[in-house]
């Protein structure tokens, strides 16, 4: 357990869509571990990509956390505001000579077995066509001890290559952005979903390269459908409803290895957060990539 003062939790959710029961699972987890430690709990609206958001969905979301009783301790942070801090670590990296451009399309890094090879490195010339950024890798171990999965390690100039911190398009790629708001909101426990395990040691990475603290990181099991799907507005999941609320909340807490004594309906959702706070252990959290999750409980 952390200090009193010193743990900074945060849910960041892109507004894509409203918030489902996976989404709702993750909120819950980080807001169950800020508050066991004494924490401070923030929301970071991570709205980099305007094209994939629908007006609205961001308040959406704000409204659905508010409904299940979980309000940012902070003001929230838009990562649409923040062009400037991001475009800032971009030129930090560049000094250090640790970025280049690449034009090369998603079919050549396909041709490349999906882990770009580094040809890019070398050219002096900057591409006339739509370019990438990405950031040179490096041929050693980069390893964390996940807080419940466990030991986590990768080759990133192997196993990824030197990735995209920012895009074609002209947006800032999400490991960059997500790496720089971390470190201006001090944020000390990363509690977030399985899916984003695989990210971890790149953002370390970049933590490395840009003077940063890393924080302890904690991947939680997804929730999938019943064909393995991870549940996500590209496949449909029902986004939650507040006239479902306690039999949601209920449900995610046994979905995080807690095991209410009362029935769905029998405690408001702040008894149930308070009760989730107070029984809440790390450890009993599944050491799972995912768990299926039946819609009817929805």
């Amino acid at each position: 357990m952390s200090e009193v003062s010193t743990y900074r939790g945060r849910f960041a959710p892109s507004p894509s869509g409203p918030l489902h029961f996976g989404s709702l699972v993750a909120a819950v987890a980080s807001f169950l571990d800020a508050r066991a430690n004494q924490g401070t709990w923030l929301v970071r609206m991570e709205d980099l990509d305007p094209a994939r958001e629908p007006e609205g969905t961001a308040d959406q979301i704000l409204s659905q956390l508010n409904d299940f009783g979980m309000q940012s301790d902070q003001p929230v942070v838009y990562q649409s505001s923040r062009l400037e801090a991001y475009e800032g670590a971009l030129v930090k990296l560049q000094q250090k000579d640790l970025i280049f451009t690449c034009d090369c399309s998603r079919q050549q890094v396909k041709s490349m077995g999906s882990v770009y090879n580094g040809i890019c490195r070398s050219r002096r010339d900057i591409p006339k066509q739509d370019f990438a950024i990405r950031i040179k890798t490096e041929n050693r171990l980069i390893g964390f001890n996940d807080s419940i999965q466990g030991p986590i390690s990768q080759t990133l100039l192997t196993d990824t290559g030197d990735f995209v911190i920012k895009r074609k398009d002209g947006l800032f790629a999400y490991q960059l952005a997500v790496v720089v708001d971390d470190a201006f909101q001090q944020i000390s426990h990363v509690m977030r979903g399985f899916d984003l395990m695989d990210s971890t040691p790149r953002q370390i990475y970049l933590q490395q390269k840009l003077g940063y603290s890393t924080p302890i990181y904690a991947h939680v099991p997804i929730a999938v459908n019943q064909l393995g799907q991870k549940l996500s507005k590209q496949h449909f999941a029902t986004p939650i409803a507040v006239t479902n609320k306690h039999n949601l909340l209920h449900t995610a807490l046994q979905f995080l290895g807690l095991k209410p004594p009362f029935s769905n309906s029998s405690l408001e959702v702040d008894q149930q957060l308070q009760w989730g706070v107070q029984h809440w252990d790390i450890h009993n959290v599944p050491k799972l990539a995912n768990i299926q999750h039946h819609s009817d409980e929805s």
